[in-house]
Formats: structure tokens, sequence, C-alpha cells
């Protein structure tokens, strides 16, 4: 039995909490309505975030709360009676960039650790060693980071400090997140929790003296993308990440959908336990996170520098979510609520908590009267459908259809 090792998930709003908890993280990351760098994430209000807190803690998950935007003088006021709403709610740790968050952290909420964000840039051990005598309990290191950099920092650094890395998402082309290109371009603070990712925009070259004669610099026929970056994904890598000493892997996604924060999530659930229990990887879960939204992976910056990819920016999305699974009884018979049209014959997938993906064909369905229904037509539509097997609650029925 090797090393426990933490499985921290997105949660963007209370649907992707719910996915994130039912496919099995250890522990959450959501955002109130200000201070998280995800400004365009549902996130949660004051009394969303103490219901939020309160269903993590009866499922036995960790609720981390990002306040890890750089505040500004007229955004550092409001700070103490946030942060004593998240000691209220009984948060377990709340994720900050700025000193001075950390000190109105320790002031008016001392009983929610303090984990610095990987805005933070921490690159090494002294870094690392600072913000811990600070009253730093956990840092999320750098991305920019290998393998061997973070053993040292964990060689270097007290045991009771905690190392949280991430280990699946998409990747910046600035250095830790820190990028003025979205504020330049379109007055969208990255900094902020609004980035609009101008790095993957399609540039062309235009020369001072010709202004409106664009030259292409490209690599296809749509242009260039010079500042293109690929997703992180270090899921056949887990044992060297646990040898390296980290204590927390993180997916990045509080933006992402619902069926990502389910998908991934299980997937890494179980790929973990299989390198926990010293069993080779399933490889039916570990493809699972080939069948979400994703541009093309690499391992980032463990194994040295990834390369620039320029080919394109364009998402790989070769499955579409058609239906979840609101409730099933032990025959496999479900109530099921409509996302994408599909009809009786069409082939669908099903997959779920712990529930392997399984191939079939859609048989004739019921609507919620018990009239025969061949297709399912209206979004959200609840109506029944015989499943190949029982599903649990949040189970998803996916269709193979190329929709980027």
């Amino acid at each position: 039995m090797k090393k426990k090792i933490e499985l921290l998930a997105p949660a963007g709003d209370w649907e992707r909490l719910e996915m994130a908890v039912a496919y099995g993280a250890d522990a959450v990351y959501l955002a109130g309505t200000t201070f998280g760098m995800r400004s365009f994430a549902g996130n949660f209000s004051p009394e969303e975030m103490k219901k939020a807190v309160a269903f993590c803690r009866a499922h036995g998950v960790d609720a981390h709360v990002t306040c890890n935007t750089m505040p500004r003088n007229d955004e550092v006021a409001r700070l103490p009676q946030w942060l004593e709403l998240l000691e209220e709610a009984g948060v377990t740790a709340v994720i900050l960039a700025d000193v001075g968050v950390l000190g109105l952290a320790k002031k008016y909420a001392p009983n929610v650790k303090i984990h610095i964000s990987t805005q933070a840039s921490i690159v090494n051990y002294q870094a690392a060693t600072a913000w811990h005598e600070l009253g730093a309990d956990r840092v999320i290191l750098a991305r920019e980071l290998n393998l061997g950099e973070i053993a040292e920092i964990r060689a270097k650094t007290p045991k009771s400090l905690e190392i949280e890395t991430f280990a699946h998402g998409a990747m910046c082309v600035s250095y830790s997140g820190r990028c003025l290109l979205s504020n330049y371009m379109t007055g969208r603070d990255s900094n902020r929790g609004a980035c609009a990712q101008p790095c993957r925009y399609q540039f062309s070259l235009m020369e001072e003296k010709r202004p409106g004669e664009y030259f292409d610099v490209y690599e296809d026929e749509k242009g260039t993308y010079i500042m293109n970056s690929r997703d992180m994904c270090m899921i056949d890598h887990i044992p060297d990440l646990i040898a390296a000493g980290v204590d927390s892997l993180k997916i990045e996604g509080r933006a992402k959908s619902a069926y990502y924060a389910a998908i991934v999530t299980g997937a890494y659930r179980h790929c973990i336990d299989d390198v926990l229990a010293g069993r080779p990887l399933n490889l039916t879960w570990r493809d699972e996170v080939e069948k979400v939204s994703h541009r093309h992976y690499s391992t980032g910056f463990f194994y040295g520098q990834p390369g620039q990819y320029t080919d394109n920016a364009r998402y790989i999305r070769d499955w579409q979510v058609v239906g979840v699974v609101e409730d099933c009884d032990e025959t496999g018979l479900a109530t099921v609520s409509l996302r994408n049209k599909f009809a009786a014959g069409d082939e669908i997938e099903l997959v779920g908590p712990d529930v392997l993906p399984v191939l079939f064909n859609a048989p004739m369905m019921e609507d919620m009267e018990g009239f025969p229904l061949r297709e399912p037509r209206h979004p959200q539509m609840k109506f029944k459908i015989q499943l190949p097997c029982p599903a649990p609650r949040l189970s998803f029925l996916r269709a193979c259809r190329e929709n980027s």
C-alpha cells in the first residue's frame, strides 16, 4: 500500500459539485461570486456556499474555497466579512495568493487551513518554507516545475507542509497564469478571474508601414497559434507524482462542464486506487479522459520542457451527453433527463460512478405518463428507459458524435 494521495476536483457550481463528489473526489475546490480566479464559472452565493460546504461534510469530502485573486484597495475592505462566512460555514481551507489576504485569513478565519495558490508562482523550497512560516498549511506549486524540482522541494521543506500540484487540465502560456495579455487586448483582467484567453486566438503578422495588409505566419490555412498550449494529462504517471512527494493531485476545470468534472474525476479516482493497491491501471477507466472535451494532451513540464504546439487550438469533442440518470431501480429501469437528442435504435453508452462504460442500442422509451416514446425532444424532459444494467443517480448516457 503506497502513501495516500488526495484527489482534488473542480466544483464550479452545484451540479459540478455533486458530480465531483459522486465520482470520487476526496476534496473539491469552489469559489464565491468574488475573489476567485474563474469569474465565469457558476460559483456560489453566501447561502449556497454554506449549503455546499454542509453537503461536502456530509459526504466526507473536504471543501477548499478559492480567494486567490490579487485584490485592489476597494476589494480588501470586503474580505473580512467573506472570510468570516467561510469560518462560519466550516470550510476546510482557503486558497490564496496574496500575503495581505493571508494576514486577514489568520485573523478572520483562524480555524480554516491556508493553501497558497499556484498564482504565487512557488518554484523553490525557500519560497515554500517562507509561506509555511507565515502560516500556510499547503503550497500549490507552479506548473512550470519538473518532477526532480518537486522532489527537492519536498525534501527541503518541513514535513508538516503539504504539497499540491495540478495533474490534469488546461495550461496557461504565461507563467503560472500571471498574464496581462487579456487585460491589454480585451480589458478583462486575467488576474481577477476574467481571462479572455487571447493566447488561443489565431494571429497574423502586419507590417507597420502597410496597415491592413496581413501576412500569414501559419501552420494551417486558418493562421497561426504561436501562443497555444496543450492540456495537461498525468493519469499515466501517478506513481511518479507520488514518488516526488506530492500530497494532492488537482484537476483544473471549474469553468468546464459537469460532465467533465464527473468523468475526469472518476478516471483519476479509479487509476489512483489501482496504483495504491498495486494493480495495473484499468485501461477502460484510464481512457475516460479521452472522452471529454479537451485539447491535445501533454505531460506539462513534469518531464522537462513540453515544447510548443502550433497545429491548432481546437478542442477534441468526440462524445456528447444525451441524458443524465435521475433514478434507477434494481432492474435497470431508469428515469433520465434529456440533454441532447437521440432516438430508439441509436448506439449510446452508459457510464457512471463505478459503472464501467456499456455500449448498447437505445430501446423504445416511455414518457412520464407511460406512453411509448421513440425520440425525446425537449431539453431537460424526463423519460423512462431500460438500461443494460442498474446505474446510480448522475450516471450519463452519451453518444459518440463529433461535435467540435
